[in-house]
């Protein structure tokens, strides 16, 4: 059976943009998926990588049209300057980690349901009620908000080290069993066709 490391954060709008693809490929070829929320800021400094809030402003005016004309493109609603972005991601990247090991919901669904609140809903991810309110929709326990906080911090922290090991650059990410790794939203449909053994 195919497995897929997905590495990715929840304040990424091309995370947000990936919607449950990732998931549907997975499931078409009977492929498991491990989530390893990270801290892709970091990430950025130690891979040679730049914020884009400090990119040069060419390269933040075309992130912008590009973020618009993928969404449009997909179908799916989106304010390119959301009310609460940045925001500290971490603390939904714990309640992901917490989910994950507790099962018995849908951790796709629970994925895209922060990056839905950052870029479509305006709502605050590092916030308890928020937080609470993506577990619960994704049937999980909103008590898992308040579980394994340790737990879910030294996991975040291996999963940054991780990442930055097995050559993760940016978000989403995507390393298959066999070590093919697949940057971005738009190299889902090669996952696929790389999972089906035509690429």
């Amino acid at each position: 059976m195919a497995h897929i490391d997905y590495f990715f954060t929840t304040l990424s709008p091309y995370s947000y943009l990936a919607g449950l693809r990732l998931e549907e490929v997975a499931q078409k070829h009977g492929a498991t998926i491990t989530y390893k929320p990270f801290d892709l800021i970091t990430a950025f400094g130690r891979t040679g990588g730049t914020p884009p809030m400090q990119r040069h402003v060419s390269r933040q005016e075309w992130r912008v049209q590009e973020i618009v004309r993928q969404a449009r493109k997909l179908g799916m609603p989106l304010n390119i300057k959301p009310a609460h972005w940045p925001t500290n991601a971490a603390l939904s990247g714990y309640a992901i980690i917490a989910a994950q090991n507790a099962g018995g919901g849908d951790l796709g669904a629970l994925v895209h349901s922060f990056l839905r609140a950052c870029w479509a809903e305006d709502r605050d991810i590092a916030q308890d009620d928020v937080i609470r309110d993506c577990l619960e929709k994704a049937g999980f326990a909103p008590s898992l908000a308040d579980e394994g906080l340790l737990t879910g911090a030294e996991t975040y922290a291996a999963n940054l080290e991780e990442a930055v090991s097995r050559g993760v650059f940016g978000a989403p990410f995507y390393i298959t069993d066999t070590d093919q790794r697949f940057w971005g939203q738009d190299r889902i449909g090669d996952l696929d066709l790389h999972l089906a053994g035509k690429l």
